[in-house]
């Protein structure tokens, strides 16, 4: 089983609160009306326990006149009036504050989906993919349950705080100091948790990411797991996952309960505190019952906000959590901006290494001053075995990773100053994994949406793919996620028509009839000697029919090129290219160099 990756940075909770006020900028005038319905609201909420005391002292226990609005009936239409007028801007509030909260999650999802689709594939192989899908899903549903729990709330509450402290030290100074004394308690409580919360949401994240990914390499492995009966193995490593991810949901339902029994019994003990030290007040006269009354009501609106924030710390600290993860993605160096460049426009297919050195790792070395140029219209071929450093020299020429030191010209031009739109769109690649995208034909040929039919069909022939795609519906047939529902030798094929589709400068084929059978081989060979004629072609292959009548053929081994030179010339210089050709002549093995 993996082992476990651990997060690489510290909550910054200064930034998360930073972060999600920049999102909340662009909605300021609906958040102020947002803050005057919850005024409102509020001001029904303290108006109807001063109401009600009203009817207690004046009415019922002093018994004094009644005439109009100044009666029992008067007060008790004005309490029922004040408190739908509660409601219903309550209502306008959370529906406002709810819809601001989704725009910003809109936005939110489209940053981070936007992003990762400009990571170069270097970021990508560093976060994984199960931290990046959870980064785009649980992380931003957390912050969802944040808004959509908390943040509808977090005005009305302030608001009500602020509010009823004021209006009890308004009715009695005395009884308003002795209502407070339970706030510094919870306080304590809450922030005494609060390490202990941050740290272990930190680990529940960081093993959801680690299951995400488990899950998605096995669905995506699922006919390899079959084939070697690894379920039993793959079930427990899920299990140990879950296990860990049990134990720190359990941990965090723990102290989540600490908080909410708490809050209670606080809140029970400052109300029995008023009762105590208002006895004698009321005996002697100097407090009215009524007051008390609108004291204890208010107590308890004071301690709701307090209690519902308290018990939500939990959610709160998450989401901090989720929002600083999530800036980390986000934040990243080095986006891919597929317009950013001084060179654009069709390349012709001029390639050149210039010293060029690589390493996946910072440390171990791929490349080692490999330097080659190929005109525009060469075959070129490269062999060696496995690790050489061949598929490194394609993912170098893409740009899906730069150099450590060197030049990588196309055109004349280093491929850091190529608009990467032009530059990708002019350089196709057929390699040995294909992915095809849940969908139709189409679409999977037409990458760059800019194809119309005439030119995919033509591709289609090109490939000798036309027939069978015709059989099964045309350019509208369905593909299943990565295109299961054909053959492996079919997704090659459609692979192959997708890359000659846009009529490249530069055709990369990496491996690209290892799955295929040998009638179908032929076809794609005729169809390459076709589509090659004045296109820079780039072959990583074992088969000799596809390296034997390339113009240029280079051997790598360890990262270098130790020979190069046409197949006559490499097989009369009888060193290691002769020794591949020999041996597998002699093993009989199709024509295969290993």
């Amino acid at each position: 089983m993996k082992e476990e990756r651990t997060e690489k940075y510290q909550v910054n909770t200064r930034s998360a609160v930073s972060r999600l006020l920049a999102l909340m900028r662009p909605y300021t005038a609906q958040l102020v009306l947002c803050m005057i319905f919850a005024l409102l609201a509020n001001a029904a909420t303290l108006a109807s326990p001063a109401v009600a005391s009203v009817i207690i002292d004046d009415f019922l226990r002093e018994g004094k006149a009644q005439g109009g609005v100044y009666s029992i009936l008067g007060f008790g239409v004005l309490y029922l009036v004040v408190e739908i007028a509660g409601s219903v801007f309550g209502l306008a509030q959370q529906r406002r504050v709810a819809r601001i909260s989704q725009s910003i999650l809109h936005t939110m999802r489209k940053q981070v989906f936007d992003k990762i689709m400009h990571m170069p594939v270097s970021q990508i192989d560093d976060n994984g993919t199960g931290r990046l899908i959870t980064r785009a899903t649980n992380d931003v549903e957390t912050v969802n349950e944040f808004y959509s729990d908390i943040f509808i709330n977090l005005f009305k509450d302030i608001f009500l705080l602020i509010g009823i402290a004021v209006v009890m030290v308004a009715f009695d100074p005395f009884l308003a100091l002795l209502s407070l004394t339970g706030v510094p308690i919870i306080f304590l409580i809450t922030f005494s948790l609060k390490k202990l919360i941050k740290e272990n949401f930190k680990r529940v994240k960081a093993i959801t990411g680690q299951i995400n990914g488990f899950i998605a390499e096995n669905i995506s492995g699922m006919r390899i797991v079959k084939a070697y009966n690894r379920q039993k193995n793959k079930r427990a490593e899920f299990k140990a996952l879950n296990h860990k991810y049990f134990r720190g949901t359990i941990t965090q339902i723990v102290l989540n309960a600490l908080l909410h029994p708490s809050m209670e019994v606080i809140n029970n003990l400052v109300i029995a505190l008023l009762l105590v030290a208002s006895f004698g007040r009321i005996s002697d006269g100097a407090l009215k019952v009524g007051v008390l009354y609108a004291f204890t009501n208010y107590v308890k609106k004071f301690f709701e906000p307090i209690n519902d924030l308290a018990e939500k710390y939990t959610s709160v600290q998450s989401a901090f959590v989720s929002v600083d993860r999530i800036g980390e993605i986000l934040d990243a160096e080095g986006s891919e901006l597929p317009d950013e460049g001084l060179r654009g426009g069709e390349v012709k297919g001029d390639i050149e290494f210039r010293n060029v050195c690589f390493s996946y790792d910072g440390s171990t070395p791929v490349l080692k001053n490999v330097s080659f140029r190929l005109a525009p219209g060469t075959k070129a071929a490269f062999v060696g075995a496995t690790g050489a450093g061949k598929t490194t020299v394609i993912s170098l020429l893409c740009r899906y990773y730069l150099p450590d030191s060197g030049e990588i010209l196309v055109d004349g031009t280093d491929i850091r100053d190529w608009k990467l739109r032009d530059l990708r769109r002019g350089i196709a690649a057929v390699m040995q994994g294909v992915f095809l995208f849940d969908g139709n034909v189409r679409d999977n040929i037409d990458m760059h949406g800019s194809v119309g039919d005439e030119r995919i069909n033509a591709a289609l022939k090109a490939a000798n793919a036309d027939e069978f795609v015709c059989e099964i519906g045309g350019l509208d047939a369905r593909v299943y996620e990565q295109g299961l529902n054909f053959s492996t030798g079919q997704r090659q094929l459609l692979s192959f028509a997708r890359a000659v589709a846009t009529d490249p400068g530069v055709l990369i084929l990496d491996e690209a009839t290892a799955n295929i059978d040998s009638v179908t081989e032929e076809r794609i060979q005729n169809a390459i000697s076709e589509i090659s004629r004045g296109r820079t072609c780039v072959f990583i292959a074992h088969r000799l029919s596809t390296i034997r009548d390339c113009d240029v053929i280079f051997l790598l081994e360890r990262g270098e090129i130790i020979e190069r030179g046409s197949h006559e010339e490499l097989m009369a210089l009888d060193g290691g290219y002769a020794a591949l050709v020999h041996a597998a002549e002699e093993n009989g093995e199709n024509g295969e160099i290993k």
